[in-house]
């Protein structure tokens, strides 16, 4: 018999994994401290859209879709790591130039786009949300419960990483500093396009 959905375990569990670092959290510390604070909450309010659209895309099927049909996860895949390495690239050309004004409507469809071509995101409801089901399949009620609770908590430390990032906004009025900043969030993207390519659907 189908027991009820355990949010509170779903909420803990979603909790360590959006402590853990991640393609959101490299993109939007880096955004914060190179463009500043307006750029990066522009980015968050991006991340939530596409967070809860995985959600009533999983209850439509398209995660599990994606986990019984290898190709179609690996085209996501390489999508996804194909946006990253274009971030990094533009970090690295952008590493001796001025920091630029707020690019608030780029900011927030970047992360908006980022997240819908995240495979992870699609797993999470494939490996993580079952367990919390109580033994039912994932329907769209259950679906968008469940994306709105992970919506919120990694909106949360989205916006702890966000405020703190843009601190460090100051700091890289210095030319040369700006310039390594941006040579290593360059780098740290590349990481995160590595990552997606590993990611299989188990």
């Amino acid at each position: 018999m189908a027991g009820a959905l355990d949010l509170t375990g779903f909420a803990l569990a979603v909790l360590l994994i959006e402590l853990t670092p991640g393609p959101n959290m490299a993109w939007l510390a880096g955004l914060a401290a190179t463009e500043g604070k307006r750029s990066g909450l522009s980015a968050v309010a991006g991340v939530a859209l596409g967070l809860l659209a995985n959600g009533v895309l999983a209850a439509l099927g398209l995660a599990t879709l994606l986990g019984a049909m290898p190709s179609l996860l690996h085209g996501l895949r390489f999508a996804g790591a194909a946006m990253m390495v274009w971030l990094a690239i533009e970090a690295w050309r952008g590493a001796e130039k001025p920091l630029p004004a707020a690019a608030v409507g780029r900011s927030f469809a970047t992360g908006a786009l980022l997240n819908l071509l995240n495979p992870k995101a699609y797993l999470f409801f494939v490996v993580v949300a079952p367990e919390f089901l109580g033994g039912r399949a994932l329907d769209l009620t259950e679906a968008l419960t469940l994306a709105l609770v992970s919506t919120m908590i990694a909106t949360a430390i989205h916006l702890a990483i966000v405020l703190a990032g843009s601190q460090a906004q100051a700091w890289l009025a210095d030319p040369q500093r700006t310039k390594w900043v941006r040579r290593g969030f360059a780098i740290v993207m590349l990481g995160v396009a590595a990552s997606f390519l590993a990611i299989k659907a188990g």
